[in-house]
């Protein structure tokens, strides 16, 4: 079965399931080496940072938004952030409009480590892509911003 055109070659849609699976295994593996230096050295574990910097990017935020935003159950959330709430990393406030609700935000603390670890990610992956030549780098820049948009609208009709 065709699925669509590139203009050089024709692509099946099974080769573009194979694409999408390959890259997003090389993706993982480069983001786990990526995340796990700055961890290690800022002492807390990788979800919990990575919980961190959606909340500073997405702000005050419900516990199911988090979770759904993470792909990661309720209930493990729940206990992630008992204890980055009891390190003074993140607030805890039951909406008083609904008290089924309650929302999650950084504190100054929590904001600051969200921020060291953040930037120390930024440096990796500019360390990572010391390799890359002016013209790779460009084409990368491109190609990535164009399969941001297309996955942006996927994940958003899948939601």
């Amino acid at each position: 079965m065709i699925f669509f055109s590139t203009g050089v070659k024709t692509v099946s849609r099974q080769e573009f399931i194979n694409l999408i699976e390959e890259n997003g295994l090389i993706v993982e593996r480069l983001l786990s080496r990526i995340h796990q230096y700055p961890s290690q050295t800022i002492g807390y574990s990788r979800q919990q940072l990575i919980v961190l910097v959606d909340l500073m990017v997405s702000g005050k935020s419900k516990l199911k938004e988090i979770a759904r935003r993470q792909g990661m159950p309720t209930p493990n959330l729940c206990i992630m952030f008992r204890k980055l709430e009891s390190e003074g990393l993140v607030s805890r406030t039951i909406d008083a409009s609904d008290r089924r609700n309650t929302w999650y935000a950084l504190t100054a603390r929590g904001n600051k480590v969200a921020t060291q670890f953040k930037n120390a990610v930024l440096q990796t992956i500019a360390d990572f892509c010391r390799c890359l030549t002016a013209d790779e780098e460009k084409k990368l820049t491109q190609s990535l911003g164009y399969i941001n948009k297309i996955l942006t609208r996927v994940e958003e009709q899948n939601a």
